[in-house]
């Protein structure tokens, strides 16, 4: 678990924490989680989420468990820095869906003394480094990987296998089109895929 740390006021910087993993392992929901502690502790917090998420909510950030919190979709990265003023922390999710720009707008906010918030897949359904995850991962102090459990063998699950054959790198969807997987039964499906 990811205990917040206190802000050394003569340092005056920020910094990037990320909350990784496969589809339905926690992600959005450990990011609401310390979201609601910064509100709750009386900091400026502002949200954020792609405009192409739009599974739940047009706006709000939502789990896949239903819980939810107040976001500002954006177009573009960039947006978000036009967004955030005057804050203590940023929250974004779905990071994945961004381009590189994110990368530099969350450097931008923690060298500003924004504590910036990010949670995304790693790993698109191939099995591949997401996005700008593998970046994001690299510059930030604290990285969270979560686990969801594999439908097939009940081990821990790193991976979203995608269940229809569409080859699009980005194709919201929930159980119906994604299942979390071992690394074991995500090569294993990967194979029989192949030999279709």
């Amino acid at each position: 678990m990811f205990l917040e740390i206190p802000v050394n006021h003569k340092e005056n910087l920020g910094w990037i924490e990320v909350i990784t993993g496969s589809m339905f392992s926690g992600k959005t929901e450990e990011l609401i989680r310390r979201l609601k502690r910064a509100q709750f502790a009386k900091q400026k917090v502002e949200i954020f989420k792609p405009k192409i998420d739009n599974r739940y909510h047009d706006s709000n950030i939502v789990s896949h468990d239903r819980n939810e919190i107040h976001s500002t979709a954006v177009e573009t990265a960039k947006e978000i820095l036009e967004l955030a003023k005057a804050v203590d922390v940023v929250g974004i999710d779905e990071a994945q869906f961004f381009d590189n720009d994110i990368i530099d707008v969350c450097n931008e906010l923690a060298n500003n003394g924004v504590r910036v918030i990010v949670a995304g897949l790693d790993m698109d359904f191939m099995g591949k480094p997401f996005g700008p995850m593998p970046y994001l991962m690299a510059i930030a102090e604290y990285v969270t990987k979560v686990h969801a459990v594999c439908t097939r063998t009940g081990n821990l699950a790193h991976y979203s296998y995608r269940l229809s054959d569409d080859d699009k790198l980005v194709l919201l969807g929930e159980t119906q089109d994604y299942e979390p997987l071992s690394r074991a039964a995500f090569f294993k499906a990967m194979k029989e895929r192949q030999k279709k």
